[in-house]
């Protein structure tokens, strides 16, 4: 489904919702950053998330991120948050805040060629075949492998229509982060960014619940 036609009133009280839960669940509205992902709204859409108070932006695909910008650029701050493929590396590094999903070996050589300005590793904590992201055992070695600034994690869990099931692993992730001196974690999407508050997430990248019921009529 692709998000256009949105109604800016109805996503800014979507959004105010989602601080509200933000603070019930222990955060602080004010810094735990809300990443509005963007894959399936359309270009012209955008607007209206500027103007219902969006200042953060992720997209997943590195064509898609520098076609957007290229029309909206100067709305909204702009992160990656999708597999970062290492001959995508030159297109997204000098585009965005943040790269969340750093991962492989083959990006961190290319981001010696074309260096970000800050960098998340994303972390395979259950250890999921064929599923991106750093094993815990293997952190270590690779953070001093990247050749830019890490300032934290990022994890995806094992997809569950509980929200408790993603616990142990956003937990895990922020003890990985103490572990390294790392602030920044990633982590929490729709269906469970409540409990990643619970367990520090520093940012949630949020989809469907900005959107919902936001299609203007």
């Amino acid at each position: 489904m692709t998000f256009a036609g949105l109604d800016p009133a109805r996503v800014r009280d979507n959004l105010a919702r989602v601080r509200e839960r933000i603070g019930q669940a222990g955060g602080d509205p004010e810094h735990v950053e809300v990443c509005a992902a963007i894959k399936y709204v359309a270009a012209d859409a955008l607007p209206a998330l500027q103007e219902a108070g969006i200042e953060l932006v992720g997209e997943n695909r590195a064509q898609d991120l520098l076609a957007k910008q290229e029309l909206h650029g100067g709305l909204f701050a702009w992160d990656f948050i999708g597999v970062l493929q290492s001959r995508k590396v030159k297109d997204v590094a000098p585009n965005v805040r943040l790269i969340h999903s750093v991962a492989s070996d083959s990006a961190l050589r290319r981001l010696e060629q074309h260096p970000a300005r800050e960098v998340l590793v994303e972390v395979n904590g259950a250890g999921e075949d064929g599923k991106a992201g750093v094993a815990p055992e293997e952190l270590s070695a690779f953070i001093e492998r990247c050749p830019v600034q890490v300032s934290g994690l990022m994890t995806m869990p094992p997809f569950s229509e509980r929200p408790e099931d993603s616990r142990p692993h956003f937990a895990r992730l922020a003890e990985l982060a103490g572990e390294h001196g790392l602030r920044r974690l990633s982590m929490g999407t729709t269906q469970d960014f409540e409990v990643a508050v619970e367990e520090g997430a520093t940012i949630v990248r949020l989809g469907t619940v900005l959107y919902e019921g936001a299609l203007a009529e």
